[in-house]
């Protein structure tokens, strides 16, 4: 009997070309572009994100 292989469409590995930071006045995680500098995005619930890497 054939079995088809699981389906699993999650990513593989880290986010390539975005990182994140911690803003303190806010306290919430803030995702940027790392090509542009540009910030992209900010976390509501105040955790990361997940698979971006953190900025030192």
């Amino acid at each position: 009997m054939a079995t088809n292989p699981p389906k699993n469409n999650a990513r593989k590995g880290v986010v390539r070309q975005r990182s994140q930071t911690y803003n303190p006045k806010t306290n919430r995680f803030v995702k940027r572009n790392s090509e542009t500098g540009r910030f992209m995005d900010v976390k509501q619930n105040g955790s990361k994100f997940k698979g971006v890497r953190t900025e030192k």
